[in-house]
């Protein structure tokens, strides 16, 4: 099966390169068939990790198409079409994407770093130093942790906003990565303040000025970080992306961090996907947040209890935790969550769905989804190919 559903989800890669980069399904349907930051740099992490060359030169176009569309003020394309000559650029639907900015910078870090290119950090600095100067402009209040609005990332129905954890991660790994170039004393020591600034916010029984003390106060914290606070409170929701990339990027002690390996092995393993959702609980009709949830689409209401973020699962979620599985050591585990995904993958002869309906197994979003596949070939090439991302 491993075989298999690696060689298809390269197959897939395959289908969706475009002259421009990645493009996010090879579904015809229109606004899949852009090169998305998000989704483009994790395509092209999985086009390193194949170590195929036409999908490599594929990531590489991908990341030459969101520089020459960079906004004035630093701003990169959420999305870019270009088609009959006409091209069309989106920052942002109901809100600007943050992490447009963050996955760019980590994709022309690991591009370069693949390829051992310095010249191509180079050439790219003017992009990457407007990029992180935005990110600078962002914490409005200067105390390190970036503002996110509502809609302002991958999970752009949900109900995250302020200061969500997964964004905060994404401009760690960012920085780390430009600065395994750069070296600069003044970048490491900005790594270590926003560092200090998730632990003593997102952590019980921290030491520190907090951003909220008072609704820090009122969380009840459980065994990994909460998604996102803002001046209204806080979010506790369990985010499955952002507590990958806390392990991956080895933030908090190893205790905390087998904590959250923990957690999220036990919740996998209750789903009949066996893979992890997004954002778990679901928000339901009778919850707080139900209205902020209900009212946040420009289109139509997808995020139904189980579904999409709201408790959906994706596969390219599930590879994130894979990789940070990998990062512990934990190979068996990885590999049982390999396995889960491909199976997902495979569904209807290999279609590669967006995600999932956690309690059904229905699938849901677009098919021949390419970060989807990514997720495997990702996953794959780490366990059996020793593929090493930088982080």
């Amino acid at each position: 099966m491993n075989n298999t559903a690696y060689h298809k989800a390269i197959d897939l890669l395959h289908k969706v390169a475009s002259p421009y980069g990645f493009l996010a399904s090879a579904e015809n349907t229109t606004n899949y068939k852009r090169v998305w930051a998000r989704d483009g740099v994790i395509c092209g992490l999985a086009a390193l990790a194949s170590g195929d060359e036409k999908l490599i030169a594929t990531f590489k176009k991908t990341l030459e198409t969101l520089a020459k569309h960079q906004h004035p003020i630093g701003t990169i394309p959420s999305n870019v079409l270009v088609a009959d000559g006409k091209i069309e650029v989106s920052y942002g639907g109901l809100a600007g994407r943050v992490d447009a900015v963050t996955w760019f910078i980590i994709g022309v870090c690991q591009y370069a770093y693949y390829k051992s290119d310095v010249s191509f950090i180079s050439k790219h600095n003017p992009e990457i130093e407007k990029c992180f100067g935005l990110l600078d402009a962002w914490e409005f209040n200067n105390k390190h942790l970036v503002y996110v609005p509502l809609s302002g990332n991958w999970a752009d129905e949900y109900i995250t906003d302020g200061y969500v954890l997964y964004d905060q991660l994404l401009r760690i790994w960012a920085l780390k990565s430009y600065n395994y170039f750069a070296k600069s004393e003044a970048i490491q020591e900005k790594i270590e303040s926003i560092i200090f600034q998730i632990e003593i916010n997102f952590m019980p029984d921290s030491k520190g000025e907090k951003y909220h003390e008072r609704a820090h106060a009122m969380v009840n914290f459980e065994d990994f970080m909460p998604c996102s606070f803002s001046p209204s409170g806080y979010k506790t929701q369990f985010d499955a992306f952002a507590n990958s990339l806390l392990v991956l990027l080895n933030i908090g002690s190893t205790e905390f961090q087998n904590k959250i390996l923990n957690y999220a092995l036990s919740l996998a393993s209750e789903t009949q996907l066996g893979l992890l959702p997004a954002f778990w609980p679901p928000v339901f009709e009778t919850d707080e947040h139900w209205n902020l949830l209900k009212n946040n689409c420009k289109y139509e209401f997808r995020n139904y209890p189980y579904e999409f973020h709201n408790g959906g699962s994706w596969p390219m979620v599930n590879g994130f935790f894979g990789l940070a599985l990998i990062a512990k050591d934990e190979c068996q585990k990885a590999t049982s969550v390999l396995e889960k995904i491909n199976e997902a993958n495979a569904q209807n002869e290999f279609s590669f769905y967006e995600n999932f309906n956690t309690q059904t197994t229905a699938p849901n979003g677009v098919s021949l989804c390419a970060w989807s596949a990514a997720a495997s070939v990702l996953v794959h090439q780490s366990l059996h190919h020793n593929f090493k991302i930088l982080v």
